[in-house]
């Protein structure tokens, strides 16, 4: 036996995800695209969103019956260039890759085309779909709302989702452009990376009941779940650093993801009944594709794209600073390091890991980290 490593191969963790997908009632195409999305975020150094997530975030609400694992894909209402889908509470990314690939198909036929989905479940990483249009050399745009965690500016209730606004836009470099954040200024995973190495919270990232700004890590957790506390908008609390713009985007991103297709928003995104219980989210996401051939053509876009990128890397830095990055490149850079070696596994991965391996008899994968 060689020794013992975090890293697990491409290979082995994307079959080995597949199959417990599939172990869980998922079909074998919907796995394999669920898997793609998910890895996609370890692929991209998004750890967040990754493997970390798989048992939580999928496995533990398909098993608590808040999601379904065969997902109902129906499309309610449909134009040339739009369509309303109904996801039936299934998995987000099928769900979110058969949104964005009718809005691709649409936007190659009539220029445009935009798709909006009721009633889905968390889609993993936003970027994802957005350099699905990219890659079609389309620009791509995608949003979705969440459960509530942000305040809006001058509040203190738990109210807006972290509603990422996405952008992914093709270049004539080795990777897209790709802009994928939240419209809070921090996330819950940062906060519990905070509480990890018992460093405080800055200041103006969360603001409790009484209108003052939360910096103990633990105590924010807490406060997190029982409403005590609320997530700033990407600005910050109040309006001297412009918190009110990210809650604008965030605002924009609900609006979009729940008024075009009549679905839920806000309050009723908790998941959690009036006893308490855990129940289905039923998320709403948008998708818009917008091909550059039916402007000045694909060409032309992407040396544009890419000479804006390429003036902006190449601007003066700020005194002791490296490099200047623009959005997306980041990641590439990450997929560069991992490509040949695999996805790391934290310690509370791993065991969860080896008990679904043990729940569904998945006896043929062995882990480097054993």
């Amino acid at each position: 036996m060689g020794t013992k490593s975090n890293i697990v191969d491409w290979k082995t963790m994307t079959d080995f995800v597949v199959d417990a997908f599939k172990g869980y009632g998922i079909p074998e195409e919907d796995a394999k695209i669920c898997a793609d999305v998910l890895l996609e975020s370890d692929k991209r150094g998004i750890e967040s969103h990754g493997v970390n997530r798989f048992k939580p975030i999928y496995l533990d609400r398909i098993k608590a019956g808040i999601q379904n694992p065969v997902t109902n894909f129906e499309v309610v209402k449909e134009t040339k260039t739009t369509a309303v889908v109904d996801g039936h509470d299934g998995m987000g990314q099928v769900i979110g890759v058969k949104s964005m690939n009718m809005a691709i198909e649409k936007a190659k036929e009539y220029g445009m085309g935009m798709v909006v989905a009721r009633n889905s479940t968390h889609y993993g990483i936003a970027g994802y779909y957005a350099t699905m249009a990219s890659q079609a050399g389309c620009i791509g745009i995608t949003g979705t709302n969440a459960r509530p965690s942000i305040a809006p500016t001058f509040g203190v209730e738990n109210m807006l989702g972290t509603n990422p606004l996405t952008f992914g836009m093709p270049t004539d470099e080795e990777f897209p452009f790709v802009l994928d954040c939240a419209t809070s200024i921090t996330q819950r995973g940062r906060i519990e990376y905070y509480s990890r190495i018992g460093k405080t919270t800055p200041s103006g990232m969360v603001i409790g009941r009484d209108g003052q700004p939360q910096t103990d890590s633990d105590q924010i957790l807490s406060d997190l779940n029982t409403g005590k506390a609320a997530l700033a908008p990407l600005g910050g609390i109040g309006e001297e650093l412009a918190g009110y713009k990210g809650y604008g985007y965030a605002t924009v991103v609900e609006i979009l993801s729940a008024a075009l297709q009549q679905g839920n928003f806000l309050r009723a995104l908790t998941g959690i009944g009036e006893k308490g219980e855990k129940v289905p989210f039923h998320l709403g996401h948008f998708f818009i594709a917008i091909d550059t051939e039916a402007f000045m053509g694909l060409d032309a876009f992407k040396k544009t794209c890419g000479d804006i990128l390429r003036d902006l890397r190449s601007s003066v830095k700020a005194p002791g600073e490296d490099r200047i990055y623009t959005a997306g490149e980041k990641e590439y850079l990450v997929w560069q390091e991992r490509r040949n070696s695999g996805v790391p596994i934290n310690d509370a991965v791993q065991k969860e890991l080896i008990k679904i391996r043990a729940e569904l008899g998945l006896n043929q994968y062995r882990f480097p980290f054993e």
